[in-house]
């Protein structure tokens, strides 16, 4: 009996583990789809950081070496996700339905010749990638859902 009810105990804690423990989400999409993000990018939960006005989250990926940090507005939404490491993430699982969007303005866009850096805007979202061989940045976020007062130079 005492042996069932542990293992009771013990399922029940993984299953809120699991649930819980790694709060990770696409852009645009609630913080609760939990764990996907992690699990595409073969991450570990990092830490959560509070701060005034929303939360960031971050994982490192140890087959890549890069971090991801998702922004979370106190709604639970995820408005901006930022990255570092040696290679750019997916941005598809980053990105989630804005992706074709984001592929599309991509593909119109003008590279300019002697930049690191690219800018893709569409409607709803803004992706932003620079940086150098083994240190390789960017940034994605959605203007309409940024929470007031929080500065677009925040999210990196």
């Amino acid at each position: 009996m005492m042996l069932r009810l542990w293992h009771i105990s013990l399922s029940l804690a993984l299953v809120i583990a699991c649930r819980y423990g790694v709060a990770e989400a696409t852009l645009g999409e609630p913080a609760d789809t939990i764990a996907r993000d992690t699990r595409k990018f073969s991450g570990v939960l990092q830490k959560s950081t509070a701060r005034a006005k929303y939360r960031v989250q971050s994982i490192a990926s140890g087959t890549t070496a890069t971090t991801v940090r998702e922004y979370v507005a106190p709604s639970g939404v995820v408005f901006a996700v930022a990255w570092n490491g040696l290679v750019h993430p997916d941005l598809h699982v980053l990105l989630g339905n804005y992706h074709q969007d984001y592929r599309k303005a991509l593909s119109r866009a003008v590279r300019q010749h002697g930049r690191r850096g690219a800018k893709v805007t569409t409607d709803k979202l803004v992706v932003e990638t620079w940086g150098h061989m083994r240190n390789l940045q960017g940034r994605a976020y959605l203007p309409e859902l940024l929470p007031e007062g929080v500065s677009v130079d925040e999210i990196r």
